[in-house]
């Protein structure tokens, strides 16, 4: 049986090359587009991208034919990012940018400058650019660290943000050596945790290694979390610790253990063993990643391409260059 044979968006049930070839369902979706629904081993579909590809087809990755089929490339970016949502909440905001949301942004951005109104064009314009870090993170997760001295309950702790066992758990210090990530999501966004090595002096490679590597991942953070045991005194070590990142979420942990007396800095009081504290700080997190959601509808730029001609017809208008920004807007 040939094609030729079969309706336009109709369906075939046969045989690929032969009788005794693959099982195969065909779509004629039109006289330009064939599709070839064949078993779902990777030797079957091989095997028929082969012989196409020997009769002088071409081989190209989803993504690329995306990218190629689809006029609008802001339409297309959106076909690809939400591929790579982790999250139903990052996904339904992709899903607005896939129907129209950034594009008719840009658009009426365009339609200003050509109007000659740049003051309305450039808030309009600071607007998305102040929402790229965050449409950024709509296919790429937050990264959040652990960091603290040894043996403070950062493997625990980490273990009940997930909601089951990734990091080990020992009574030993310096038992993580490593940095351990395990993603999971926050009030609906991506994040990706990271448990660092106990942060003291050393004088073990091995340790010092990890310790290096855990300050390398603070550094880098979105977010960091400085985890302190609330059962022991505090140190002139840890107050240290606090004031080289004043930014930090700051959560004194195993509040579950009698309290060493005295006076420690503000923070969290957490149980990683009981669970006490860990639905405020899972909020804490939230609202420090994400500050003010962006509402349903609202237009965000999510990739690399996007941001960088947003970035840079926003340098253009700040030279007068309106002409330039245009163009750079309308190459979206």
């Amino acid at each position: 049986r040939t094609l030729g044979s079969v309706p336009w968006d109709g369906l075939a049930v046969g045989h690929f090359g032969s009788f005794q070839g693959e099982e195969v369902v065909v779509r004629c979706r039109c006289p330009e587009s064939v599709e070839i629904h064949c078993h779902a081993g990777h030797a079957a579909i091989a095997k028929i991208e082969a012989t196409l590809a020997a009769r002088g087809g071409r081989t190209v990755s989803w993504q690329d034919w995306t990218l190629d089929c689809d006029p609008d490339p802001i339409v297309a970016a959106a076909r690809l990012a939400l591929a790579r949502a982790r999250t139903e909440r990052t996904a339904l905001l992709l899903l607005d940018q896939l129907c129209g949301a950034l594009r008719r942004t840009i658009d009426r951005i365009v339609q200003l400058l050509t109007a000659n109104k740049v003051l309305l064009a450039s808030r309009e314009l600071d607007d998305l650019l102040r929402r790229a870090p965050f449409g950024l993170h709509l296919t790429d997760p937050w990264h959040v660290v652990l960091a603290g001295p040894p043996n403070v309950g950062k493997s625990s702790l980490i273990n009940a943000l997930v909601g089951y066992q990734r990091a080990i758990v020992h009574d030993l210090p310096g038992t993580t050596r490593d940095v351990v990530t395990a993603t999971t999501a926050v009030e609906g966004w991506p994040v990706e945790l990271s448990d660092t090595a106990g942060l003291c002096e050393s004088g073990h490679p091995i340790e010092q290694a990890g310790i290096a590597l855990g300050r390398q991942k603070m550094a880098g953070a979105d977010l960091l979390i400085l985890v302190f045991d609330s059962s022991q005194p505090w140190s002139d070590s840890q107050q240290a610790l606090l004031g080289a990142w004043p930014e930090a979420v700051v959560v004194h942990n195993k509040c579950d253990l009698l309290q060493w007396p005295g006076k420690r800095p503000g923070g969290m009081a957490i149980s990683a063993l009981t669970g006490e504290g860990i639905e405020a700080l899972v909020h804490v997190i939230a609202t420090r990643l994400v500050a003010d959601p962006p509402p349903p509808g609202a237009a965000i730029p999510f990739d690399a391409t996007q941001i960088g001609r947003l970035r840079a017809a926003h340098q253009a208008l700040a030279h007068g260059d309106i002409p330039g920004a245009i163009d750079l807007l309308t190459g979206i």
